[in-house]
């Protein structure tokens, strides 16, 4: 099951999704900021919950870019996942926006890996 998703700013955030063995992947390329954060929302934590598993990986290898607002819908979607018996993980962050989630604490909270096979693993 493969699924794709282009935001009204396409040049600043578009998203993939598939599944690989019963998780969410969802990956993600270009910057998270306060225009992708409903998209962002909406993939991390789908309207039809009855499909949608509530275990995530999200792969952040291709974002250049993330502020509060992703910040912010990460922590919303990691505790709507816990609340439903489920989890996120952060796959693949480069450089900068690891830098970001490590300042914030988000990396406490969240678990973030080096590789989506990692985040897969783990």
């Amino acid at each position: 099951m493969t699924g794709n998703e282009k935001t009204d700013h396409a040049e600043r955030l578009s998203v993939a999704h598939r599944m690989v063995d019963g998780i969410r992947v969802v990956t993600l390329h270009g910057e998270i900021d306060h225009t992708a954060k409903g998209t962002l929302a909406s993939v991390l934590t789908p309207q039809d919950e009855a499909t949608a598993p509530p275990r995530v990986v999200a792969d952040l290898e291709g974002v250049s870019f993330m502020d509060s607002s992703g910040i912010n819908a990460f922590i919303l979607a990691h505790q709507h996942l816990i609340a439903q018996q489920g989890w996120l993980r952060i796959a693949g962050a480069q450089e900068a926006v690891q830098r970001v989630l490590h300042l914030i604490g988000v990396d406490t909270v969240i678990d973030c890996h080096p590789t989506l096979e990692q985040a897969l693993n783990a």
